[in-house]
């Protein structure tokens, strides 16, 4: 998926080896089924395919769609999983970098293949109709769903004490050799060593969705790798990042990218109204200020 992953542990070292090839079979398996990165991954070749053909997807490809697909609706449409034209258009995806922003037909044209009502999938026989023209781009919940593997599987395997990272998310359970919690810094935008929040990650994982990490600026004009698949556009509104805290990474990947799309004000009145643990840094003036749901200051006093 184009990064890296990390995983602190505590275990014998006669194990080592053994945990680490569980660990890179878990993430093959993720890439191999959900990397539109890779031109053999199922996703790919679903990409590809004719219109009206189904296909069966495996068992962990199908729980992320319908994982993604109930976001979906649940945000009408903020978070949209056929947003991989729009991806590939912007300059974020497989087709390379651009260092302009389309022009409107090519916009409008790549707007019309976009929408999650398009795909016809049935979770019980997991079977997903290609409509014709639909690019699936699951980036922004399969790294998440990585990390759950991979912690699911130290579980498994009688780690109790670890943390797992796969491109900036983590999901931490257990404590640190010197029994202290696993601690996590959120990055304060723009720079420098100040962190927006410190966070204690036992059974519990984090993700931050922003967009001063990947973009493009035109004649003054950012234009960030997060997009709005309603407007077809980058998010252009004063809210940097958000990060997301809950038990389960796929989930804090997925609704961190949802609530950055939707916005301050939209974006936290969903997170309340979900009770969900959520950070908001909002661009003001030349600095910038924070917002925090109830539950997240919750669990910022958890020990």
């Amino acid at each position: 998926m184009g990064t890296r992953w990390s995983v602190k542990l505590i275990a014998r070292a006669s194990v080592l080896p053994m945990l680490e090839r569980g660990i890179q079979a878990r993430l093959d398996e993720v890439v191999a089924q959900m990397s539109t990165w890779e031109a053999g991954s199922d996703i790919s070749r679903y990409n590809r395919s004719a219109a009206g053909s189904v296909h069966t997807l495996p068992a962990e490809f199908s729980e992320v769609m319908a994982a993604a697909l109930a976001l979906a609706a649940d945000t009408d449409g903020a978070y949209d999983p056929s947003i991989g034209p729009l991806v590939d258009l912007w300059g974020f995806g497989p087709a390379g970098a651009r260092d302009a922003a389309p022009d409107p037909v090519a916009l409008a044209n790549a707007q019309a293949r976009v929408g999650w009502r398009r795909l016809r999938f049935d979770a019980a026989t997991r079977g997903m109709e290609q409509p014709g023209g639909a690019h699936v781009d699951l980036s922004s919940i399969a790294k998440g769903y990585g990390v759950d593997r991979v912690a699911d599987y130290l579980l498994e395997q009688g780690i109790a004490d670890c943390l797992v990272e796969v491109g900036g998310e983590l999901r931490g359970h257990g404590r640190k050799p010197d029994a202290t919690s696993w601690r996590v810094a959120v990055e304060q935008p723009g720079g420098g060593d100040e962190a927006a929040a410190v966070i204690a990650l036992d059974g519990l994982a984090i993700a931050t969705s922003g967009d001063y990490r990947r973009y493009f600026d035109v004649d003054g004009q950012r234009y960030s790798h997060t997009l709005d698949p309603r407007s077809g556009r980058p998010i252009a509104h004063p809210l940097a990042s958000v990060t997301v805290l809950h038990p389960r990474c796929m989930q804090t990947d997925a609704l961190a990218t949802a609530l950055t799309v939707l916005g301050a004000h939209a974006g936290m009145a969903y997170a309340n109204r979900h009770g969900l643990a959520a950070l908001f840094v909002l661009r003001e003036g030349d600095g910038f200020v924070t917002r925090t749901t109830p539950a997240f200051v919750a669990r910022q006093r958890s020990p």
